[in-house]
């Protein structure tokens, strides 16, 4: 076994897409399901509130570890000028997002976040998402698949929402929910400060 997969971390994520994005990186890591409030601050810049929500996940996680392993967390949100938005709360919610979407080109923020109790180490990575324009049966039949419900933005690249995307800028994985290279490189860089 290579030093790569030595490590153990935690996980402090309900997603199943961020399971399998970590788990592709060959890191052997144990999931913490937590609850950590999702409310943005008056006045909160989108990338500063981003990296909180990271930051907050992974200091709940240390708190919440049974071990002093690090804590990887991660929050995606989707930004379309000074708007951020986030998981649809229904039907008319996910529809105002994806009609705002329609045809625009607009920014998916996702921050990563590597803490221990000394120290917690944050990565911010943007993505440009361009959709084409959208109609709205469209919208309406992919509300139905049940795919956007829980969604920042209101969609999954990574699912039937992919027809939406005419391009992108970026990393692909940070869309889906958390940055391979820029994860990769944090628990690498913590792996090596603490030999």
């Amino acid at each position: 076994m290579n030093k790569h997969n030595e490590l153990q971390l935690y996980l402090a994520s309900g997603s199943p897409r961020r399971h399998e994005l970590l788990a592709q990186l060959g890191y052997r890591f144990e999931v913490l399901r937590l609850d950590v409030p999702e409310r943005r601050e008056e006045g909160e810049k989108a990338q500063d509130y981003v990296c909180r929500l990271a930051r907050d996940k992974a200091m709940a996680g240390v708190a919440a570890a049974p071990t002093m392993l690090p804590v990887l967390g991660a929050d995606t949100i989707v930004v379309l000028g000074d708007r951020v938005l986030e998981k649809p709360s229904d039907l008319l919610d996910a529809k105002d997002m994806l009609e705002a979407l329609s045809g625009k080109v607009h920014q998916v923020m996702t921050a990563v976040a590597l803490a221990t109790p000394e120290r917690c180490d944050v990565r911010l990575v943007t993505t440009n998402v361009a959709f084409r324009k959208l109609d709205e049966a469209e919208i309406e039949a992919y509300w139905r698949t049940g795919e956007p419900c829980d969604k920042a933005g209101a969609y999954a690249i990574q699912g039937i929402a992919g027809k939406f995307v005419s391009r992108i800028e970026g990393s692909y994985s940070a869309v889906v929910g958390l940055p391979l290279l820029e994860t990769d490189l944090l628990i690498k860089h913590h792996l090596e400060q603490i030999r």
